[in-house]
């Protein structure tokens, strides 16, 4: 027999119990040492469970919104670049204004850029605090990757088109017969 406990040994000297029933309390002990854990968790592995689950899906998330905002810089880096390679150089001493973030701005451009402006061939773009040309392709790239660096464009507004087309149907009941033009 393996060496039991001392209570156990007192137990058996005093003839309170047998060494059989000593032998099988032994074994069950032993079994439960070496049993691979409690089929049923209890409460404290389940709240350790909902914890990790719960770590788990924040840190998910917090990793969802780095990649965002990776991505939001990698755009607008993009955008940058190409407002500093497709650029047009401007010259000129005419004042072109127009109004971004709620006040009036100028560049100064040249009659041939100040029609192609007000034709919708050139955009405006801001890129840190200043403000350059584009032409329309570089703009449309620059608008697809971040919207908020073009700043006027007159080419890009089709809400504008249909106003102008119901202006047009009221001014035109007001018309003034040719014989009364002079």
């Amino acid at each position: 027999m393996a060496k039991g406990n001392p209570l156990q040994e007192q137990l058996l000297k005093a003839g309170l119990v047998k060494k059989s029933k000593l032998a099988e309390v032994a074994r069950e002990q032993n079994k439960a040492r070496h049993a691979k854990g409690s089929a049923a968790p209890n409460e404290i592995q389940r709240e350790a469970e909902r914890a990790r689950a719960g770590k788990a899906e924040r840190d998910r998330a917090l990793e969802a919104e780095r990649k965002a905002q990776a991505r939001t810089a990698e755009l607008r880096a993009q955008a940058r670049q190409i407002i500093t390679d497709r650029k047009v150089p401007r010259s000129g001493e005419i004042e072109y204004r127009f109004t971004a973030d709620g006040a009036i701005r100028t560049v100064l451009v040249n009659d041939d850029l100040k029609k192609k402006l007000s034709a919708g061939v050139l955009v405006i773009a801001r890129i840190d605090d200043r403000y350059e040309l584009l032409p329309r392709v570089a703009a449309d790239k620059v608008r697809e990757r971040d919207a908020a660096m073009i700043v006027l464009d007159h080419g890009h507004g089709t809400e504008a088109g249909s106003a102008t087309s119901e202006d047009d149907d009221y001014y035109a009941q007001f018309k003034v017969p040719d014989d009364l033009v002079w």
